[in-house]
């Protein structure tokens, strides 16, 4: 059996009591080491679960899928992911190889940030990104065919926000309608999940300037407001952000 196992977005003791179940009977057990991350390290996990955890980069995962794949129809292999296992779509490409492979397989869900993002004060509908580079090749190094690597880079909210303006600027130059400018309210997290999560509340252009410490980070653009949204909002809106929430005119709402 193929277990896909989802992790939660904290530390070792957010796996769930399935989860952590599967994993102790497996005989080999793959951390998904490149999508995303945890707050604490490999050995913090392995301490937890009582297992000895393999490290999946992007090429194991992506080129080495058969090595993960190998006896799984005769023994149990669990493959960790940070969040929900079907947060990429490299993960239902090994489900998919494990199908046409004949190897059963389980899936053991878990908090993402897809339904986490909640905690800002929004309902689950609204636009997210995030962005992380591990394991890149400079076009050179590829070029070459050297296995040379680039150093881990992840977005930050501000790098999103400048970008996203920046966009906004060469459309507005461009003489198009616009539905999101520099005064749009948007939403900074940064490590949702764990102790040290922080949420920031501000326009797009307060948001170049925030400073919301370690990855990982996602940035929310809001559209149309629900009162209850706008109240949570002000729990960790910038000051000045505050003005832009009092101008949404919440009659416009049902209840």
């Amino acid at each position: 059996m193929l277990y896909l196992v989802g992790l939660g977005l904290g530390d070792a003791t957010d796996i769930t009591v399935k989860g952590l179940q599967a994993v102790k009977r497996c005989s080999r057990v793959y951390l998904e080491a490149y999508t995303s991350i945890l707050t604490v390290g490999k050995e913090a996990l392995e301490e937890f679960y009582g297992k000895q955890l393999i490290l999946a980069d992007r090429d194991l995962v992506e080129q080495g899928a058969d090595e993960i794949l190998k006896d799984a129809d005769v023994t149990d292999v669990a493959f960790l992911v940070v969040g929900d296992p079907f947060g990429a779509t490299t993960h239902s490409d090994l489900v998919l190889r494990a199908v046409n492979s004949g190897i059963p397989y389980k899936v053991v869900h878990n908090a993402s940030i897809m339904n986490a993002v909640g905690c800002c004060g929004l309902q689950v509908s609204s636009c997210l990104r995030w962005n992380i580079k591990v394991k890149e090749q400079s076009i050179e190094n590829m070029m070459r065919g050297k296995k040379i690597y680039e150093p881990p880079r992840f977005m930050t909210v501000s790098q999103a926000a400048d970008q996203l303006i920046q966009i906004i600027h060469r459309r507005r130059e461009e003489g198009a309608e616009l539905g999101v400018t520099e005064d749009t309210v948007c939403i900074g997290l940064a490590r949702l999940g764990s102790d040290e999560q922080k949420i920031c509340v501000g326009t797009l252009r307060q948001l170049v300037s925030c400073d919301l410490g370690g990855p990982l980070h996602s940035l929310v653009v809001t559209g149309q407001l629900h009162p209850l949204e706008v109240d949570m909002l002000r729990i960790n809106a910038e000051p000045t952000a505050l003005d832009h929430l009092s101008m949404i005119d919440s009659s416009t709402y049902s209840s």
